[in-house]
């Protein structure tokens, strides 16, 4: 029975990036609590860091070079090796050498670790192997971004993969009925409100008239070809699909049923054993409980995505990113859009310098907006759904022809039968991991929305990758520096790194410099002029700590700053990257030499 810990960086006191200058260690080395793992050196000490445990090293997760601070990951350490396998008599803790200010005095704190168990870690018994109808080196349940990422990946690296997914089609919500569909029809709302705003400049187009049949067709031809390709790039791995609900019957059985909607698709149950597996089950919307579900009117996201009619009043409950990108759309094709925000503002985490121009620009294409306030009641009638507010602007009552609940979504992990796997799930549906993307249970792996926040799908694809790779035993970890967020609103907000707000409430030191785009000629020329991109740095060693966006293609811009932040680039190394001009990305340039105080054509037209 392995048990193991990821050994991370300690607290080294006041000190934060360090280089590792030496690796003191290699796999397979047994070793003894506070045995030296790697040495560090900043710029006030360079100190050996000393192993939390005795056992024998599995992993190695950095090589001379890198750069750490506290909560990085080392390496993967077998602490039940050590009792069969005894190391050598724990030398003294090793100590910073000394220098006139010395970052750490006294002991060490020990790192956090995060255990796992590993039953039958081998891979399946014959007995399991006996009991099954077929079996596989690894078993992905869930075909979304991660789970199909995951799938290939295995496959590429020699691995006979199983991939389960629930609908007809791979993709998962994010293909199917989430972030594809959206944004094709996001794209359409965009196309003729930009039209209805080319009349300010003397181009007027006849009102649209909206083929809602045809629409719907185009939304669902584009996924059509996403799916498709994904079930040929399938086939070309010989990655074997299924299509079902997976549970676990134990540890290295899964039982696959077919779902009703499936009629005539291999109606009888399989089991399936397996010597690993990765879980990437995903979310569901969340629901609120006293509403009328049963009436067809009141939508969650994969409703409101079918887009049976355009309705001319709708509610949208939720002003986070889900319900603003809905209500784009349908205020877009002509609905008259009210939107309930229980915060005290739209998109509630993300910084209001940002938020404010999309709040503006909504004021005038939603009917309403009603910030701080929330609905305590949805009753169904003829005329339609009656809805019961309470707090801020909104009014005691009033009535939609339909209700859009975009209140967050909660992970799928109590759906799983889990338990039955040994794998821990807590009270709200998550799954805890560590830094490979192994659960409690060694050959059981998790990813996407099931481990956590952000429940993006970029996030869910890099960790499948990681899966995957650790799984066909390559040393591969999970470490972004940081993942963007996106809101496909008109305009579109992204974000990257620390913000403003979190800066704030963690007493984190920051300054920033901020390019408002009523000084940018691409922006000018599009009539777009109410955009803005701010860079957060570090005041002593200029590092790029964060970065916000508001504007049209925010969402295509923030790249090159998730990169500024991942290769550890400064405000310089931003101000001297020469960009193409006239465009948005300059945007980006001009931030950071507003920080620097070198920028030289800052100015901005009255209005």
């Amino acid at each position: 029975m392995s048990e193991l810990e990821t050994v991370k960086i300690p607290d080294i006191g006041d000190v934060d990036d360090v280089e590792i200058i030496e690796v003191l260690v290699s796999v397979g080395d047994t070793i003894g609590l506070e045995d030296s793992l790697i040495t560090v050196e900043s710029d006030k000490a360079s100190m050996e860091i000393p192993s939390p445990a005795a056992g024998v090293i599995t992993s190695l997760l950095v090589k001379t070079g890198d750069r750490v601070s506290e909560g990085s990951d080392i390496l993967v350490l077998d602490v039940a090796a050590a009792a069969s396998n005894p190391a050598p008599t724990p030398s003294e803790p090793a100590q910073a050498t000394p220098t006139a200010d010395s970052a750490s005095e006294g002991s060490q704190k020990p790192p956090p670790t995060t255990r796992t168990t590993a039953p039958d870690a081998a891979g399946a018994s014959e007995e399991n192997r006996q009991a099954a109808d077929e079996h596989h080196d690894l078993v992905v349940l869930g075909a979304g971004p991660g789970g199909y990422t995951a799938a290939f990946r295995a496959a590429d690296l020699g691995l006979k993969v199983l991939l389960i997914e629930r609908y007809p089609d791979l993709g998962g919500v994010c293909l199917n009925v989430g972030c594809i569909p959206s944004k094709a029809l996001l794209h359409t709302a965009a196309i003729i409100q930009e039209t209805q705003g080319m009349s300010a400049h003397g181009v007027t187009f006849a009102k649209p008239e909206i083929d809602i049949d045809k629409l719907r067709s185009f939304k669902e031809e584009v996924i059509g070809k996403l799916t498709g390709g994904l079930a040929g790039l399938a086939k070309q791995r010989k990655v074997t699909v299924a299509h079902g609900f997976a549970r676990f019957r134990s540890s290295h059985l899964i039982a696959i049923s077919n779902p009703e909607q499936q009629e005539g698709a291999d109606q009888a149950d399989r089991l399936v054993s397996f010597d690993q597996a990765i879980i990437a089950a995903g979310s569901k919307s969340i629901r609120i409980p006293g509403f009328p579900y049963d009436d067809e009117r009141l939508m969650d996201s994969t409703g409101a995505l079918e887009l049976a009619d355009i309705p001319k009043r709708l509610l949208v409950i939720g002003g986070g990113i889900i319900g603003l990108e809905m209500g784009c759309v349908y205020a877009g094709l002509g609905s008259a859009v009210t939107v309930v925000e229980l915060s005290e503002g739209l998109m509630p985490g993300c910084d209001r310098d940002l938020v404010r121009p999309l709040e503006k620009r909504l004021k005038k294409d939603f009917e309403n907006i009603f910030t701080g306030a929330k609905v305590t009641g949805i009753e169904s009638t003829k005329k339609g759904l009656s809805v019961t507010f309470e707090g801020g602007k909104a009014p005691a009552s009033d009535t939609f022809d339909r209700v859009l609940l975009a209140v967050g979504r909660s992970p799928n992990g109590h759906a799983l039968d889990a338990d039955k796997a040994e794998v821990l799930v807590d009270e709200r549906g998550f799954i805890a991991v560590d830094s490979q993307q192994r659960t409690n249970v060694q050959h059981i792996f998790a990813i996407g929305d099931l481990v956590g926040q952000p429940m993006l799908a970029h996030k869910a694809t890099h960790e499948g990758k990681v899966a995957a790779e650790v799984a066909a035993g390559q040393k591969s970890y999970f470490d972004a520096k940081t993942i963007p967020s996106v809101a496909y609103t008109d305009p579109e907000i992204a974000w990257m790194g620390l913000t403003e707000t979190a800066a704030k409430d963690q007493g984190i030191s920051y300054e920033k410099g901020a390019f408002p785009w009523a000084a940018s000629g691409r922006a000018l020329s599009m009539a777009r002029s109410d955009g803005l991109t701010k860079v957060l740095y570090d005041p002593q060693t200029k590092r790029i700590l964060g970065a916000g966006i508001v504007g049209p293609n925010a969402g295509e811009l923030i790249a090159e700053a998730v990169l500024a932040l991942e290769m550890g680039a400064d405000l310089e190394d931003l101000a001297l990257t020469i960009h193409p001009h006239p465009t948005l990305s300059e945007t980006l340039n001009f931030a950071a030499e507003v920080a620097e105080g070198t920028v030289t054509d800052i100015y901005i037209p009255k209005r």
